[in-house]
C-alpha cells in the first residue's frame, strides 16, 4: 500500500491506533496521544472502513485521513 500516497513510507510504523468505548465512541490516538473522538454515524462509518481494510498499512492510512490535519507545529 506504500504507493503514491505514502511515498516516504511513514505509515509503515504503527503511529495511529484506536479504541472503542462501551457506548460505541471511537477514540483515535497518535503516538499514545488522543487526537480525535468519533461518535454516532461518523464512528459507525469509521469502524466499517476498518473492517474492510486489507492490512495494517491501509488501516493506518484510514486513521491518518480521519484525523485530518491536526498538526500545526506546536505539539509537545
Amino acid at each position: 500500500m506504500s504507493g503514491p500516497i505514502d511515498k516516504r513510507n511513514r505509515l509503515a510504523g504503527e503511529m495511529f491506533r484506536y479504541t472503542v468505548t462501551k457506548n460505541q465512541t471511537v477514540l483515535l490516538y497518535w503516538y499514545e496521544k488522543q487526537v480525535k473522538t468519533l461518535k454516532g454515524t461518523e464512528a459507525t462509518k469509521f469502524l466499517a472502513k476498518m473492517d474492510q481494510a486489507s492490512d495494517e498499512s491501509e488501516r493506518q492510512l484510514i486513521m491518518a485521513k480521519v484525523t485530518g490535519n491536526f498538526k500545526r507545529g506546536n505539539e509537545r
